[in-house]
Formats: C-alpha cells, sequence, structure tokens
C-alpha cells in the first residue's frame, strides 16, 4: 500500500523536491495533501499533475482563483492557517512534511503529533522556537520525528545502530557566500549577492540564514533537541565543499560521518521511507574529482548570528523564539532592502534583550512572545 504524504509548503524548495521524490517512486508514495502559503499557481500546476485528495491554500484571497481551477478534479480545497491544522490530521494520512518556512510551522506541526502522524521534519524553526514542547509531545504522543536538514539527516544517519553515547556532534556549514568576506566588505553586500549561493539551491529566506550563519545557528537548537545533546557538545565546522554532511564522534573517539552529493533529494528520500534505503537517480559523489576536503573554524565576529544562537540556548525558556521572529522580520527587510547585512544582527541581539524572558513558556506564551518581538524588530529597524 502506498505511503500518503502530506506536503506541508510543497511549492517551496524542499516541497518540490519533495514532489520529485513521490514521482520517482510513485508505487511507493502518494501526495495526498499538497499546501501553500500564497503561490495559488504553482499549486494549481501540482493538483493537476498529483491529484491529491485535497489542498490548502493558507493565503485566503486566493481560495477561489484555486477553487475553479481546479473544479473539474476530485479535489477538496480549502484555506487559511486554520486549515492546515486540519488537514495533518485527516486520517488517511501517513506521514506529514512539514517544509514551511519559520514560525508559521510551530501549529500545523503540533496538530499533526497530537493527531499520531510520523513528522518528516524540514522546517527547523520549529524546534528552535518551541524545541521542549515539541519534543515533550512527540513523547506524550510516540510520534517519530524524522529530521530533513541535510546536517541533521547525516547525524541520524551517523548514529544507526549505535548504542554508545554521543561525546560530540560535528555540525558541518558551508560559510556561505560570505565566507571569506572581512567586515569592511561585508557592509555592503546585497540581497542578490547572498541569495547566491556556492553549494546549495535553496528558498530565498534561508540562503539569506546561510548566508548570515543563522541558519547554522538554528540548525545547532534543532540539534540540541533532536539528539538530546547539550550545546556545548555541538561544534560547528566550516566544510566549504557541502560533501560532509556532518558527523558524530563517540566516546572511544571515534568519528562517522555522512558523505554525499549536496542534493537535499536524498535525505528527503530516506524519511520518507525510513527505515528502508530506497534506489534512486540522484547525483553521485565523484571521488576523482574531489581533491580536497577542508575544514575551518567559523569566525564569531564577522557571524555574530551563530554566537547569538549559542546565547538563546544558554537562556533557555522563550529566547530562541524571539531571536527566530527577529530574524525573520530583518530577513525579509535585508531581501527589500530596508536593511543592511549587518545590521540584522544588531536588530536582533537588541530585539532579544528587550522582550521580557519567560522560563517556561507554555504554547499562547510562544505565540505571544513571536508577537512582541516581530513588533519589537520593526521598531527597531
Amino acid at each position: 500500500m502506498k505511503r500518503k504524504i502530506c506536503i506541508l509548503g510543497s511549492t517551496g524548495s524542499i516541497g518540490t523536491q519533495a514532489l520529485q521524490v513521490i514521482e520517482e517512486h510513485s508505487d511507493l508514495f502518494e501526495a495526498y495533501v499538497l499546501t501553500a502559503g500564497n503561490n495559488a499557481d504553482l499549486l494549481i500546476s501540482q493538483a493537476r499533475k498529483f491529484v491529491p485528495c485535497a489542498v490548502v491554500i493558507a493565503d485566503e484571497s486566493k481560495y477561489d482563483h484555486v477553487r475553479e481551477a481546479l473544479a473539474d478534479l476530485p479535489i477538496q480545497v480549502y484555506a487559511g492557517s486554520e486549515a492546515l491544522c486540519q488537514v495533518v490530521a485527516m486520517e488517511p494520512v501517513d506521514m506529514v512534511l512539514t517544509a514551511l518556512v519559520g514560525f508559521s510551522g510551530l501549529r500545523p506541526t503540533i496538530a499533526a503529533i497530537k493527531a499520531g502522524k510520523p513528522i518528516a521534519l524540514a522546517n527547523k524553526e520549529t524546534l528552535v522556537v518551541a524545541g521542549e514542547l515539541i519534543t515533550a509531545l512527540c513523547q506524550e504522543y510516540n510520534v517519530p520525528m524524522l529530521p530533513v536538514d541535510s546536517e541533521h539527516s547525516a547525524i541520524f544517519q551517523s548514529l544507526m545502530g549505535e548504542e554508545s553515547p554521543i561525546e560530540k556532534i560535528i555540525l558541518t556549514a558551508s560559510g556561505g557566500p560570505f565566507r571569506k568576506f572581512t567586515l569592511d566588505e561585508m557592509k555592503d553586500v546585497t540581497a542578490a549577492q547572498a541569495l547566491k549561493h556556492p553549494n546549495w539551491d535553496m528558498g530565498a529566506k534561508i540562503t539569506i540564514d546561510s548566508a548570515s550563519m543563522m541558519n547554522k545557528g538554528f540548525e545547532v537548537i534543532e540539534a540540541k533537541w533532536l539528539f538530546d545533546v547539550d550545546a556545548d557538545r555541538i561544534q560547528v565546522v566550516v566544510h566549504p565543499q557541502s560533501i560532509v554532511h556532518s558527523a558524530v564522534q563517540f566516546q572511544d573517539g571515534a568519528v562517522k560521518a555522512q558523505l554525499g552529493a549536496p542534493d537535499m533529494r536524498v535525505p528527503i528520500q530516506l524519511a520518507m521511507s525510513y527505515p528502508v534505503r530506497l534506489e534512486s537517480s540522484f547525483p553521485r559523489i565523484d571521488w576523482w574529482d574531489m581533491q580536497d576536503l577542508t575544514f575551518e573554524r567559523p569566525d564569531l565576529e564577522r557571524f555574530p548570528c551563530l554566537a547569538m544562537a549559542y546565547e538563546a540556548i544558554r537562556r533557555g525558556g522563550n529566547a530562541a523564539c524571539v531571536v527566530n521572529a527577529a530574524n525573520e522580520v530583518v530577513n525579509l527587510a535585508f531581501r527589500q532592502d530596508k536593511c543592511g547585512f549587518l545590521q540584522m544582527a544588531e536588530v536582533i541581539a537588541e530585539t532579544l534583550e528587550r522582550v521580557p524572558y519567560i522560563k517556561e513558556p507554555s504554547l499562547e506564551d510562544y505565540l505571544e512572545t513571536d508577537r512582541i518581538a516581530r513588533i519589537t524588530a520593526t521598531e527597531l529597524l
């Protein structure tokens, strides 16, 4: 029987690649639910090709357009953010791939967990914002959470079959497009420059986060919750070639790493098929073309966003929620030429100091923290 997949964010980078995996293994997977934020035309195109049971367009103003375009097909059409929380709980759904961008993934992921649906997690912000709450819910509802980020999938794969304690996680980072830039050179970089990632083809928001290394900071927080490892045992290593996707060091000093071509379809497919590895047509490593694999220390002075993520972990409570909300504000502002590249970190740091700290936040506290932090960051800009 085919595994029915609900893709939250089917029109984004992860969602479109997940559909490629489903298409390659159409005998094993079915795109049962597709959702989009506001890209109605691509959602319509995907729906006409894969004919899911249901689609959701979060932008309610585009509901009529989607509904009319799919009227000749047996597809249920819904709109709005609440619909996202409802479709994940549909009884036939076997797995929910959370590929929404940012804070918007939190509530639908919680709804999916409470419905007992296995999660393929590509929305790292869910764990960044509310890692303690999410991990507790997964335990309460006995729901597996399989990582889709290439780094966390690599860690997951390195831990397969292991029972020994983790001594250290080595989280690799490409360094982004500004790896060799000085602070003076970074003052005047543009969004167009930042969006030219050297190795990965990703969405705009995550590509900017990669350029500032905030994405890597978020991945440190994500790794802490996924693998129950303190942040001081998660070491970020800059690896420009993006061949070693991450590694685990064990108590005897042995290190296991997962290597592969930089292609997100590999971790997506593994999350969807686990514990089975499926054949694929995806690129392989050409060992003879790899003359050098290099590793560097991250420069926290030039990339303070990475240091800020570690600070958020140290503070705990709602601190990471504040950092995430402020980052979403400045990331968009930078893409709209309303904020300088280095100014992003300054606004995030000031927002973290201004928003009230809550040691043991509830879901309502996280939602309110996100709201206040966005207002604060916007005012600071």
